[in-house]
C-alpha cells in the first residue's frame, strides 16, 4: 500500500473507520506500508497497558490534555505540543490520569501489522483477548507488576 497525496480532513479518516480500543476512540488518518497515523481520544481513566513494539517506532503528539507515560521504566508526562517518542523494543504504557478527555495524534513506522490489530480488537472488551490478539500482530503486552 502506497501513500497517496492529499488532505485528510478533521472530520474524516481512512475508509471512514472509527475504532473503540478499550474505551478509547481511534480514527486512522493515514495508512501506508511505511507508516500509520491515527487521532486518539482518551476519556478520563483510560490507558494503554505497558507493552513493546519489537518492529516499530511509535510517536504521540499531544493536542489537548495531559497523558502520563511509563517509558523504559521511567515515569514522564506529556502536555499539549509535546511529542512522546517510543523507539521499537522499548517498553511503554500510556495513562490518562488527568480527569479530563485527552486528544492526541499517534503514528508508527513502519505500519507492519498494527492496522490489522486495531481491526481485530475493535470493540473487544476482554483485556485478556486483546493481549492474545496483540501477540499475533507484533505487539507484546507486559505482565502486570508482581507476576
Amino acid at each position: 500500500m502506497i501513500m497517496t497525496p492529499g488532505i485528510t480532513t478533521a472530520a474524516s479518516g481512512v475508509q471512514d473507520i472509527t475504532w473503540n480500543i478499550l474505551g478509547q476512540t481511534y480514527v486512522p488518518k493515514q495508512l501506508s506500508e511505511n507508516s500509520l497515523s491515527w487521532h486518539a481520544t482518551f476519556p478520563p481513566d483510560t490507558f494503554v497497558p505497558p507493552h513493546v513494539h519489537p518492529t516499530q517506532d511509535e510517536f504521540v503528539y499531544m493536542l489537548e490534555g495531559t497523558l502520563d507515560f511509563w517509558l523504559d521504566g521511567k515515569d514522564s508526562r506529556a502536555n499539549p505540543g509535546d511529542l512522546a517518542r517510543m523507539p521499537q523494543g522499548i517498553p511503554h504504557g500510556i495513562f490518562n490520569k488527568s480527569g479530563q478527555t485527552v486528544k492526541c495524534l499517534f503514528w508508527v513506522s513502519p505500519t507492519r501489522k498494527l492496522f490489522e490489530l486495531f481491526k481485530a480488537i475493535h470493540n473487544v472488551p476482554d483485556p485478556v483477548e486483546v493481549v492474545r490478539l496483540a501477540a499475533l500482530h507484533e505487539v507484546d503486552f507486559l505482565p502486570p507488576p508482581g507476576t
